[in-house]
Order: structure tokens, then sequence, then C-alpha cells
């Protein structure tokens, strides 16, 4: 089983062609930028993510955590790699250089968070974690509380995790029953217990900051009475040390189908008289401020769908250039690498398709994201397409990973199916992504009522005009064939979707609640070819000016395949959302 290797010349390809990065070095806070430094940064990366991540991915996943009477211990090799990692200041990348980070951007992030995922997606679940967390402490703009976390989680001197799913709850946050005690001194007693909480407890730094929703005595009913805490594993004092234990503890972790290496834990706070808690924010906002913490995890989430589809495609190719069988069915050569099947290649092109559209569009997500923070123009329209696209990206990117991990296994055939190889193990890691960070339906959900009747479908009619402008470059070059047609029918599909959705409004909820996520699955599709349609461009556009004509016209090449196989899906799942409801109505569920 071959180690990770970084695709460098994709991302480089990607990041100075294809997503909104143009035009960074003119934004004062990264005035220093420039390819030469997001090329360098990637190349460190790569070594990191490829000598010392990979490695221990297999032998992470075969021993898995280790629980004993409260107590964590993460697999072989893992205290080691954290330190390296926050030692070389990987952890606060795109952090505040005030706190312990770099301040790179945000892309530039995205493409070394992708590397990580690939390499081992278990160790490293804990950094969206950390990146979140400090976004919640700086946009709560708590001083007292900057001054004594900030740093420290920024360093990964201390770790963070979230608390939110309780026992009977899953994914509705506002039936939360985990209280908060307001005591004299300010602080809060915090009782109650959490379930499925990453990273909750483990043995890689030596605090542990849980971030916790709870209830006040007095909070309103339902979501809008959740409050966000600050509960550290060992008490925080004023001058931000460590002193006693907290009443925080591990009861148990999960025994998984996959992810073995990263701990899952059952968290109980207070059964001593209460945990110690300091409120984030303000009472009753908790939610909002959990919000952003989730919403980085989700676009994480999205990139783990790219990341199991790059290993799956680097492990595939290098497979089928091995394994010799069967006839060629053009030549009748014998015996024949199965590379050359034609079947074959369909599989390891739509691998790499897929994963290259869904890279290119998470980092399209992550400039825009830049530009929203920083640049002076256009703010709200940045804030409006990040909305939207993040639950298309978290979903449509999950499951695209799923399949894309059953594709990697099919071109293996019988030996994808035995753990030794080592593909099983990207289907048992990717399957909880489209559950973990809000399933696809919660997501589905949220695209369709609150982003799109929620803005009256400003972010998605501007998100079309953005299509129409990079549709009609690509149709005004010579390598624009018979697609031209599917693409402008999916332009027409987008805009009828979108007035279809707003006509429905309340009154046709339960059709569009059954549609919705054959709605995501199409915005998916045509955001992908979106990106396809700007990759075939900027490699059209770079070959005047590069040697390298093979790479550039397989760019070309994979975008034509994607339109071919891919795009078509859009109009049958137009056809879907506007009759999903037939025979739901009519069918009783059976006891």
């Amino acid at each position: 089983m071959a180690d990770y290797s970084a695709p460098l010349k994709d991302m480089n390809f990607l990041l100075n062609h294809v997503a909104d990065s143009r035009g960074f070095d003119q934004i004062e806070h990264f005035a220093d930028y420039d390819p030469a430094l997001l090329s360098a940064v990637l190349e460190e990366a790569s070594k990191f993510a490829g000598q010392v991540l990979s490695p221990l991915n297999q032998s992470g996943d075969i021993e898995g955590c280790h629980f004993n009477d409260g107590v964590v211990t993460t697999p072989e090799g893992w205290i080691d790699a954290y330190r390296q990692f926050c030692d070389n200041g990987w952890l606060g990348l795109a952090l505040p250089e005030a706190y312990g980070g770099q301040s790179l951007p945000r892309f530039i992030a995205a493409a070394v968070h992708e590397m990580w995922l690939s390499a081992n997606l278990s160790f490293v679940m804990f950094q969206a974690l950390t990146q979140g967390a400090a976004e919640i402490l700086l946009t709560a703009r708590d001083e007292r509380l900057q001054q004594r976390y900030l740093e420290k989680l920024v360093t990964g001197e201390w770790a963070t995790c979230m608390s939110l799913t309780e026992p009977g709850a899953g994914s509705d946050l506002g039936n939360t029953r985990t209280r908060a005690i307001p005591q004299e001194d300010g602080t809060y007693l915090i009782s109650g217990q959490k379930i499925y909480i990453t990273y909750g407890e483990h043995d890689l730094a030596e605090n542990i900051v849980h971030l916790v929703l709870a209830k006040t005595p007095d909070s309103p009913p339902g979501a809008k009475g959740v409050s966000l805490f600050i509960v550290p594993k060992y008490k925080v004092d004023e001058s931000g040390q460590c002193g006693a234990l907290n009443d925080v503890r591990c009861v148990s972790i999960e025994h998984k189908t996959g992810l073995h290496g990263s701990p899952t834990c059952n968290i109980s706070y207070g059964d001593d008289g209460g945990a110690i808690g300091e409120l984030v924010g303000e009472e009753n906002r908790g939610l909002e401020y959990m919000f952003i913490l989730m919403n980085e995890a989700r676009l994480s989430t999205g990139q783990q769908g790219v990341a199991i589809g790059e290993m799956g495609y680097q492990r595939a190719l290098e497979y089928s250039l091995e394994r010799t069988q069967g006839r060629d069915a053009l030549t009748g050569e014998t015996n024949v690498l199965i590379a050359r099947h034609p079947d074959v290649k369909r599989m390891l092109m739509g691998l790499r398709a897929q994963t290259t559209a869904l890279r290119a569009l998470s980092y399209q997500i992550a400039s825009r994201l830049d530009l929203a923070e920083l640049a002076s123009e256009d703010r709200a329209a940045h804030l409006r397409f990040v909305a939207l696209m993040t639950p298309v990206f978290k979903a449509f990117s999950t499951e695209s990973g799923n399949l894309m991990a059953g594709t990697t296994i099919q071109i293996f055939g019988g030996m994808g199916f035995v753990e030794e190889t080592g593909v099983a193990q990207l289907m048992r890691d990717i399957r909880v992504t489209t559950i973990y960070e809000g399933t696809t339906g919660i997501q589905a959900n949220d695209l369709v009522f609150r982003k799109i009747q929620g803005d009256q479908g400003e972010a998605l009619k501007e998100l079309v005009v953005e299509i129409e402008a990079d549709f009609a470059k690509y149709i005004a070059l010579d390598i624009a064939g018979g697609e031209k047609e599917m693409l402008a029918q999916m332009l027409g599909v987008l805009s009828e979707c979108a007035d279809y959705i707003l006509q429905q409004g309340k009154a046709g909820r339960e059709s569009l609640l059954c549609g919705a996520v054959n709605f995501l699955e199409l915005m998916g599709v045509a955001c992908c070819s979106w990106m396809m349609m700007r990759i075939a461009v900027a490699a059209h556009e770079q070959k005047a000016q590069s040697s390298d004509t093979v790479y550039l016209n397989n760019l070309i090449a994979l975008s034509r395949f994607y339109f071919a196989h891919f795009t078509p899906k859009v109009l049958a799942l137009h056809k879907t959302v506007i009759t999903a409801d037939a025979g739901i109505r009519d069918y009783l569920i059976e006891d």
C-alpha cells in the first residue's frame, strides 16, 4: 500500500488559475502573498503529509484508541506527530499571528488541510475544531477569554472539542438538557452528558477545552435558550495556567466502523457537583456562536470527501498500472494492464474528474471566505455565496466521497474487499461523513428553506450569473463541442428550480422536503460542472505559456468527460425535484 503523495501540480493550478485568488496581493492583509509563497507552503506540507502522517494511517486504524478508567490513549506515533504538527505551525496556518498563527489566506490553508485529510483523516480531525473555536472567541470579543485561551489553542498547547449532541437528542440542539447554573463569581456549574465528542479526551495536549452547549435556569424554550460555555478539562486561573482537574469525565469511547484513530467520546459533566464553566459571549446566543465552529467543521467535512477521493484515485491508479488481466478489447492483446480496459479507464477518470471538480469548489469557497473577511467590496455577496455553498459542498462532497470509495474498491476487484490492501479503510472512514456535522437531509433542508427561500433566491441568482459568465468564456473556445447545449440546459434548470422553490412557499413545504436532497445533488453537479468549465478555460489559456501541453490537454479532456458523464444528471434530478412527492404522500409505513 503506497503512502500519500500530494497532487501538487493540480493544487497549484487550481489555486493560481481557477479559484478567485487573483488580486489577493492587492489586499493589505495579504501584501506578501504570491505564487512562490503558495508553492513553498504546499511543498513543505506535502512532505509532512507523506513522510509523517501517511505512514501512521493504517497502523492507527489497526491499533485504534484505548480506553481505561476515563483515560484515552491514542495510537502509537500520534503524540510525536501531534507535537511536530504544532511545532511546525500547521495548526494555526490561517489564524492570527497575534495569537501564534501564521495569518495565511484560507484558500492556502484549505489546500494544506486537504493533504492532512488524505494522509491520515483520523489524526487531523482536531484541526477544524481549533480553527472554529478560535473564530468563536474572536467573534465573541471577550478579551479575558481571548487572553487566557486563544494562544494556547492556536499553538496546540491546549486542544479543543465541541460538545453538542446528547443522548436521545441527536441533531435537535433545541432539546439540550445540559444545565448551567450561575455562580456568584460569574462562573457556571455545568452538569449533563454529551455523546459523539470527537477528541473529547486524549493524551495529545496538556489541557482540553470543551465548548459546551447548555441552558441556564431562566432560558427561553427550544433553540433560542441555548448558551455556549468554555469548560476546560483542567481549570484555568486568571493568569492562564492549568490548575486542578475539573469535574469532566470521559465515561467511554465508541467502537466505530472506521476512523479508529480518532477518539469519539461520551463525556459526563458534573458527576461530583458540577463542572466549572465560563460563558462565551452572551446568554442564549450559544447556537449563533457554535454555528461559527459548525460551519467551519462542515467545510472541513466536505474536504474529507475530496481527500478520500484523491487517496482512492492514487491507489486505484497505482494498482491498475500493475495488475494485468484479460484481453485488450481493441487490439486483442492478452494479459494487459487493467488500466487499458475502457471501463477501468472510465472509473479512473471518474475518480479524478469528481475529485478535481470538488477540490476546485473547496478552494473557491475558501477564497471567497478570505474576500468576505478582508476585501473592501462585495462583502455581503461573498458571504451569501459561502452560506449557499456550505450545505451543498458538505453534503454533495461527502456523498461523492462514499461513491468514490466504492469505485476504488471496484477497480481493485476482490482485492479491494480484503483489509490487507488498505482500500477498505477508505470506505469505512468516509461512511460517517454524510452523518456528522449535519446529515445530508439536514443540509438539504438548510439549502432549500434557510438559504434559498430565506433570501428569496438572491444568492442562487447571483451564482447563476457567475456560471453564465464562465459558460460564455467556455463556449467561445474551439475546444467546446456538443456539451454546449447540455451546459445551457443546466443553467436553465438552475433558474427553473429557484423559481419552483420560491413559488412553493410554505404551502408546498412537504413537496420541497421530499425533493430537497435531490435538489442539493443537482446543485452539487451543477457547481462541479461550473468548476470544470473554469478549469478547461484556464488550461486552454495556459497552453500559450506552458510547454506542459499533455497535462493541460488532459485537464480539458477531463472537463469534457465530466460534462458527458456527470452533468446530464442535472436534467433527471430536475424532473425528480418537481415530482418528488409522488407516492410519498400516499404510502403508509406499516408496523
